[in-house]
């Protein structure tokens, strides 16, 4: 009996050892728990604001639209056509809403394409989901995105794709490009894909001289002729500065680079504009489009504007609403990474 006695107390023993544990192991998950879900609060109340935020630039871009006529969209081809063919040039760009520019830039770009690669069916593809859905609501112009420019290329049954980015730099945007792209690399036999703009010292060479030659009857020895580029939170922000070096290694000290969104800033530039002795100053974008930080950033009326702050800085102001893309050298230097590309692979 005692020793019936002794197993039972040990096994109550045993069984309260069991449950004390797992009762000090309770709150270890819950605390857990709670701080996940309040990441996850965390991280959708993040998105909800940059969904907002993104809605909100939406609208304003619409209603400073509304103030001038950015041209007519049915003269635009979105490139979007099916019966593509086994073999496909996917040229990608972040795109415009204005309509002629549009057309000036990245649809002379595509006809570049077109002309030196006439075996190939040459389609369109943007990248910023919000300009594809403001031109369609605003024009009914349908422009496909990646995702449905690379799921057109599949229905089509496209063996060899080519990509040809229009973007300036190797920055995050052409890297998203190329991530996006990675995630069909079972759906087609070969993939290729050209390099940015500017990526060789070749290419700043062909672009230096591409924005010099156009400003040419601007270089009166009183002028500042200054390129507003957008600006990176990466690495290849660097290029701008590569290229204002590139600039003076020509001689041309009147020539000026800043950006929107980094550095040098528009301060910067001021700074070195007012160091000289300019009377006028130019202004023109450095950027593949004319687009919304052509048109208000840099050209627009508003007190923060290029335009504005050059004005009252006291110079003449002469704002040049002219892509990068709309020049033949940048349209036969994009062709060229795309023939590079496709050589190598």
């Amino acid at each position: 009996m005692k020793k019936k006695i002794v197993i039972i107390l040990a096994l109550a023993l045993v069984l309260s050892l069991v449950a004390g544990c797992a009762k000090k192991e309770d709150p270890k998950p819950a605390e857990e728990n709670a701080e996940e879900q309040k990441e996850e609060e965390q991280q959708e109340e993040k998105q909800e604001e940059e969904q907002q935020e993104e809605q909100a630039e939406t609208e304003a871009e619409e209603e400073e639209e509304e103030n001038y006529e950015t041209g007519d969209a049915s003269l635009d081809d979105p490139l979007n056509q099916d019966e593509i063919g086994e073999t496909e040039l996917l040229v990608v760009s972040f795109g415009t809403s204005y309509n002629d520019s549009r057309r000036e830039t990245i649809g002379a770009i595509e006809k570049a394409m077109i002309e030196a690669f006439p075996d190939l069916s040459v389609r369109r593809g943007f990248t910023s989901q919000i300009i594809i859905d403001h031109v369609k609501k605003r024009d009914g112009e349908v422009i496909d995105n990646m995702t449905e420019a690379l799921d057109r290329a599949v229905a089509n049954g496209v063996k060899t794709l080519v990509v040809q980015p229009t973007h300036l730099m190797p920055g995050l945007e052409y890297s998203d490009v190329l991530d996006e792209i990675a995630q069909y690399g079972d759906a087609f036999e070969k993939i290729v894909i050209g390099r940015p703009i500017l990526d060789t010292d070749a290419d700043f060479e062909v672009v230096a001289n591409a924005i010099v030659n156009a400003t040419a009857s601007y270089d009166d020895g009183e002028t500042a002729i200054v390129f507003m580029g957008h600006g990176t939170e990466a690495e290849s922000n660097a290029v701008y500065a590569k290229m204002q070096e590139v600039l003076k290694g020509m001689g041309k000290d009147n020539y000026f680079i800043g950006t929107v969104e980094a550095a040098p800033t528009l301060d910067d530039v001021l700074a070195l504009v007012q160091a000289g002795e300019y009377k006028k100053v130019v202004l023109e974008p450095l950027m593949i489009v004319a687009g919304d930080h052509a048109n208000n950033d840099m050209a627009g009326g508003e007190e923060d504007s290029w335009n504005t702050i050059f004005e009252n800085a006291g110079y003449e102001v002469e704002c040049v609403l002219k892509g990068l893309g709309s020049f033949p050298e940048i349209q036969n230097l994009l062709v060229e990474h795309a023939k590079a590309a496709i050589e190598a692979n």
